[in-house]
């Protein structure tokens, strides 16, 4: 087999027993030398990507995606030559940052928002998607189309938006235009009401998050889009999974950063975590919600996360959480201190399991401010 695809594969191969038989395992490792292809067809022609449970005929930008990595390189680390560093917007980055420090003029190179290219500082890709001025002129799909749905198909738009703000903005205001079509329930706490929403707000803001830092910059046609439906939501992006990723790796936690610019950026800001855990999360955060896990897929060539409204079982509690709960339940309000000790906890362990419990509405926080530290915690109840 090895002869008939080019550059030639190099197969780690083990004859091995199983069952009382002698089975012969061929492992291919990721190449260096890839894009491989079929000799018969040549290299327009023979380059295939495997997509689910199909085989596809690999389209110019999954190949130019296959050198990057084999370079080890990702699209939006790509200079710009033609641009001078004053295509991004100094003023934008520095209001985005404004909540974590005082950027400098130089602070775009730390960004990797430019880099040097033939003695010159130039533009990145992913500089120039997050921060310039004339973004659309050379990525007119860098925005969310976000859209709510009359039922359960897309026969009938009753609201839709174009949300092309820059798109550490663009997140917080597809997250509003989402939330302000979910179902939610009222709960009375002690002092004050709560809601709890039919998607956990952790999870919405994941999903959103991965779509924007895993999107697949270099296709054209179609932006990021955002649907809400009578029993469910979904986020596509533009590109399916990174090569040599697949679905059932995602779910445990293995990534492959599409766009390391932006990623980093993400980062930084607090929109994103460590690298790999996103699908978790947002799988634990529906999950423990009673609802069922994401169901993520590869369409065409795209990426899409669908969330359920649709509960599968009761919201999930550990002892923990259920100590914690109980505790609460005197109605007298405890701090997170109190807290900690009554159930044999650190203090952070405490905080986010708060934050947790708080989210899914089954407990409510009074206090001047979050760093209060005379902060209160409350059971909440059901209104009803």
């Amino acid at each position: 087999m090895s002869d008939s695809i080019r550059p030639r594969l190099v197969l780690d191969i083990e004859i091995m027993s199983w069952r009382k038989k002698q089975v012969l395992v061929a492992q291919v490792y990721p190449s260096g030398a890839r894009p491989h292809y079929l000799a018969r067809l040549g290299p327009e022609e023979g380059i295939f990507v495997r997509v689910g449970s199909t085989n596809r005929r690999a389209d110019a930008a999954q190949i130019q995606e296959m050198r990057r990595f084999a370079d080890q390189g990702s699209f939006d680390e790509q200079p710009i030559p033609e641009l001078k560093p004053e295509a991004l917007d100094f003023r934008v980055a520095s209001e985005l940052f404004a909540h974590l420090r005082k950027l400098s003029p130089a602070a775009f190179r730390t960004l990797r928002a430019t880099t040097r290219y033939q003695e010159h500082d130039v533009p990145t890709v992913g500089g120039y998607i997050l921060f310039a001025k004339d973004r659309f002129d050379r990525f007119p799909d860098a925005w969310i189309q976000a859209g709510r749905f009359a039922g359960k198909d897309r026969s009938r738009v009753a609201d839709s938006v174009q949300i092309r703000s820059h798109l550490p903005r663009a997140i917080e205001e597809a997250i509003a235009f989402v939330q302000k079509h979910m179902s939610r329930e009222a709960v009375i706490g002690p002092v004050r009401r709560t809601d709890r929403w039919s998607v956990p707000p952790a999870a919405l803001r994941e999903a959103i998050v991965n779509a924007v830092v895993h999107a697949d910059y270099a296709e054209r046609g179609v932006p990021i889009r955002v649907a809400v439906f009578d029993d469910r939501i979904e986020i596509d992006n533009p590109g399916i999974l990174p090569l040599g990723l697949t679905l059932e790796d995602i779910r445990k936690g293995v990534s492959k950063l599409r766009n390391r610019v932006i990623g980093s950026v993400f980062q930084e800001l607090g929109l994103t975590e460590q690298w790999g855990s996103g699908i978790q999360r947002m799988t634990a955060a529906c999950t423990d919600a009673g609802l069922p896990a994401p169901v993520l897929e590869e369409l065409g060539s795209r990426f899409r996360a669908t969330l359920s409204m649709i509960a599968s079982g009761p919201a999930r509690l550990d002892k923990k959480d259920e100590a914690i709960l109980r505790l609460l339940a005197d109605g007298r309000g405890h701090s997170t201190a109190r807290i900690a000790k009554a159930a044999s906890l650190s203090v952070r362990a405490v905080r986010n399991r708060q934050k947790a419990l708080v989210e899914r509405g089954l407990v409510t926080e009074v206090g001047s401010s979050p760093q209060d530290p005379r902060r209160l915690y409350f059971r909440a109840e059901p209104q009803g």
